[in-house]
């Protein structure tokens, strides 16, 4: 009998072991997408230096929608996207509650001032050294080409991948209504 009540015991907590390392496992997996973080997710810390000196830190866009958008210089889809984001956002909303920062992975200062006057973008972008940032968001071995879409309030509403002009626009809704979303409480 003590045997048998023994048995269970060490089942139940294999069991209950497993499944938390199963649940464990499912939060730090990326989705198909290679993304580590979800729609409804608080974004995560960081701190980002700019191309132009300045440093933001995760704290300074609160009350702001942020678009982070992943790049690289050598990522031709990243190129062909940029001029899009530019026009149709940045240009838009940019004199809004509204911040646009590329996220420019592994790649020195020199490379992200080629990039911007090669695609002609006015946005700031910011140094990712060793991809620190992007692994917050994304697995480290899935590609640039990502957008990045937190609410007022530093929460996920959005994740892109790849440039597909359908989910381009919808992105450009979801950045529309979130400025027009008021946090101030009561």
């Amino acid at each position: 009998m003590i045997r048998v009540a023994t048995l269970n015991i060490l089942f139940f907590t294999v069991l209950f072991f497993s499944g938390w390392n199963f649940i464990s496992a499912q939060e730090s997996t990326p989705d198909t997408r290679g993304y580590t973080v979800s729609v409804g997710d608080q974004a995560p810390t960081f701190s980002i230096v700019l191309d132009n000196g300045d440093t933001v830190q995760t704290k300074d866009l609160l009350g702001k929608v942020v678009m982070l958008q992943f790049t690289a210089s050598w990522c031709g889809v990243c190129r062909k996207e940029m001029p899009f984001i530019e026009n149709e956002i940045w240009q838009i909303h940019k004199n809004k509650d509204f911040i646009i920062i590329g996220v420019d992975r592994d790649e020195p200062l020199e490379k992200v001032l080629q990039l911007k006057e090669q695609t002609e973008v006015t946005y700031p972008i910011g140094l990712d050294p060793d991809a620190d940032i992007f692994g917050l968001f994304a697995n480290k071995k899935s590609g640039v080409t990502r957008n990045v879409i937190i609410d007022k309030e530093g929460k996920i509403i959005m994740l892109t991948r790849l440039f597909n002009q359908n989910e381009f626009s919808e992105m450009k809704e979801v950045i529309y209504k979130a400025l027009e979303q008021d946090i101030r409480k009561p």
